[in-house]
């Protein structure tokens, strides 16, 4: 069965969408187009560049993911030097590893560019603070005159995994000036609406693979002081948009994860941990694909035959 994919943002517990994947793949689900925002962003490129999910859990267990932590050394040693680092460069990390990982794995398939992936078969989402805008990539490259077709993918997902002030922002450079690009969450950390038309009907069915507790099964959040209220304000920021997106009767097509005691930035996490991610991933895909119904896009049946051609209608779902 051809469905289309949309994946959630939540750094390293995006582990969990490899797993859910791979039930999909499992029970005979191909995907036909993929959209992502941040870890989710990872996942789409990599389906749509080819690989199964059986290549992308070896690829993920063989990789020590604190390598792709690439601090910018200090003209002076002192430990104060990193917040000095952080001030001006926005961001604990270059990115720059993480960038080079992206595009090596890729190049294993022959993806380079956004041309060398069939038009449409993968969105991303970043956010563009310069100018206070989402950005689907490649789709909105064209605003800022670059041609979508010769944009590298893993600089759109270097883009779109900006966690701020985690990873340095990116510097898109466009004619008007830069523009400051982070992680897609800041805006639209699950972006279901992504293969909508203008009136709102799906050419196929979508599956959304969420990395958080459904709205029914949520508790509110404790705030006791400034760094929660800072957590609870970022979470309802970034999600506040998808959620309200989500009640106009879309839950039910959603695969939700739930990942509260996981970090994002937990990159030192061990093979046992990823594991037990990835067999979360699994068990929610398995229990959700019991029970979901979907309504089959129309289809083209030949009716009758006139002087030699075929004449086709519409057959009822």
């Amino acid at each position: 069965m051809r469905i289309d994919g949309v994946f959630s943002g939540g750094g390293l517990k995006g582990l969990a969408l490899v797993g859910a994947f791979e039930e999909l793949e499992r029970q005979g689900m191909e995907f036909a187009r993929v959209a992502g925002t941040s870890a989710g962003s990872i996942l789409a490129a990599f389906i749509a560049a080819g690989y199964t999910a059986d290549e992308i859990g070896e690829m993920l267990s063989e990789q020590d993911f604190g390598e792709l932590l690439d601090r910018r050394h200090a003209f002076i040693p002192l430990p104060f030097m990193k917040w000095v680092n952080l001030y001006w460069r926005m961001g604990l990390y270059k990115g720059d590893a993480l960038e080079d990982w992206f595009t090596e794995k890729l190049l294993e398939k022959d993806v380079y560019t956004f041309g060398d992936l069939a038009p449409g078969r993968l969105k991303l989402v970043a956010s563009d603070l310069t100018n206070g805008q989402m950005i689907v990539l490649p789709d909105d490259l064209k605003k800022y005159g670059i041609p979508p077709d010769t944009f590298p993918v893993g600089r759109a997902l270097r883009m779109s995994c900006g966690i701020p002030y985690f990873f340095e922002p990116v510097r898109l450079f466009t004619k008007e000036g830069d523009a400051i690009i982070v992680d897609g969450g800041v805006l639209s950390n699950f972006p279901l609406w992504i293969f909508d038309d203008p009136n709102g009907k799906r050419e196929r069915p979508v599956i959304g693979l969420k990395l958080s507790r459904s709205e029914e099964d949520k508790t509110p959040r404790k705030i006791h002081n400034a760094l929660d209220l800072f957590e609870a304000l970022f979470s309802t920021m970034k999600n506040a948009h998808d959620e309200r997106y989500i009640q106009k009767d879309h839950a039910k097509d959603i695969v939700f994860i739930p990942m509260d005691d996981v970090k994002a930035t937990d990159f030192d996490m061990g093979d046992e941990q990823m594991e037990l991610l990835m067999q979360r991933g699994r068990d929610r895909t398995r229990l959700f694909l019991e029970t979901w119904r979907f309504t089959a896009p129309p289809i083209w049946r030949p009716v009758q035959k006139i002087n030699s051609a075929s004449t086709y209608k519409k057959a009822v779902p």
